[in-house]
């Protein structure tokens, strides 16, 4: 059952986390261990690979608060039984309905026959809500990647290649499973539900078909490349478009870009988690730039007009004579471009610099000029501090 292999495996085990590991602890653990075991970086390596999958499945589900709720409450509730309490001692049965079992089945105790059973409560981890056993072709599994981007290119935009190595529609049956010039045929032991009905005392439970597994179809003549399940691993390369804004740690979604599903199932979703480096002169406070400009005493003092840097070239801004340095000027428009949003603006910060040393002619050049402030009545603490 697809559910009791879900149960049965220890994803904070396979992450190796605890169980009340915060949700930061469960994205780092992940990061480190998929850089690690990733296919690029252990080429040719089949534990790494099986170790891969293993990682990206528990991530999946323990990144999802509701998802990681109910599969804490579901091995919680079962507890020792998720080893081997359950399914013990079933017959085989006759057909598609059978009679009272010896042992207890895990699928009755989550098939979605005339018992309910418990899909309703564990529905959003493994069906959709108030479905029982799923039946059809399994989709296939979310894929969790990171790329790095310039500040630059996030604030633009970019076009990232993305080399990615895992199960994807078979290219010599397109997923069908089926030889090429053939086709599968529908279960006939189901009539193509993927859903066969039992009996157990007064209940009835219905569970996955055994025939075909689930998938409501058999193939008689299998591919040859992918063996019938329509999946084989392969390396390919997307082009992942980065919308402009794009924010430090902003996950993007790629709809049917995960795995491939089982004979031709919906594929699983691609999730792009972006990181974005530090810029040497700009940073960003929502969709505004701020950036910092060292000026002189004199520019502040007799008024100057700067060439300030933006995302896309330079802009003349002109200051005053007179201005205080701890004044900010604001260039409208010359921010970062959302989509759906207003764009932001450029806000310049005055930094004065002082020199750090003076020729003679110099310093007897500032000592006239402080000489004239004093003569002058001037005080810069005249207002500050109450004096």
């Amino acid at each position: 059952m697809v559910q009791q292999e879900w149960l049965e495996k220890d994803f904070y085990k396979d992450l190796g986390v605890p169980p009340d590991a915060s949700q930061e602890a469960i994205k780092k653990a992940y990061r480190k261990l998929a850089r690690d075991l990733h296919p690029d970086a252990n080429p040719g390596n089949k534990v790494s690979e099986e170790r891969f999958k293993s990682v990206s499945e528990a991530h999946s589900v323990l990144s999802d608060p509701q998802k990681r709720k109910e599969y804490d409450d579901a091995r919680k509730y079962f507890g020792s039984g998720l080893r081997g309490g359950f399914g013990q001692g079933r017959g085989p049965g006759p057909g598609p309905s059978h009679g009272a079992d010896a042992g207890f089945d895990f699928g009755d105790v989550f098939g979605g026959g005339a018992g309910g059973g418990f899909s309703d409560l564990f529905g959003g981890l493994f069906n959709k809500p108030g479905q029982g056993s799923p039946a059809g072709p399994r989709r296939g599994r979310d894929l969790e990647f990171e790329t790095r981007l310039t500040f630059r290119d996030a604030a633009l935009g970019s076009v990232v290649p993305l080399k990615i190595t895992s199960p994807s529609a078979c290219t010599t049956c397109h997923g069908t499973g089926a030889r090429p010039g053939t086709s599968p045929r529908m279960c006939t032991y189901c009539n193509g539900s993927g859903v066969t009905s039992r009996n157990q005392g007064a209940f009835g439970f219905s569970e996955p078909c055994e025939e075909c597994h689930g998938t409501g179809s058999l193939i008689d003549s299998p591919c040859n490349d992918c063996a019938g399940s329509g999946v084989m691993t392969r390396t390919r390369t997307i082009s992942v478009r980065i919308p402009a804004g794009v924010e430090d740690g902003q996950r993007i979604r790629l709809a049917g870009q995960g795995e491939a599903g089982v004979r031709g199932a919906q594929s699983g979703d691609l999730f792009v988690t972006v990181h974005v480096d530090k810029h040497h002169v700009f940073e960003r406070s929502g969709n505004d730039l701020t950036v910092s400009v060292p000026v002189s005493y004199s520019e502040l003092a007799l008024g100057t007009t700067l060439s300030v840097p933006t995302l896309d070239g330079r802009v003349r801004l002109k200051i005053p004579a007179g201005t205080s340095p701890t004044r900010t000027f604001r260039v409208r428009g010359r921010g970062v471009q959302k989509k759906n949003a207003p764009v932001g603006d450029l806000l310049v910060s005055l930094v004065l610099a002082v020199p750090e040393s003076l020729s003679a002619e110099a310093t007897e050049a500032l000592e006239k000029y402080a000489q004239y402030e004093r003569d002058s009545g001037f005080d810069p603490r005249a207002k500050w501090a109450g004096s």
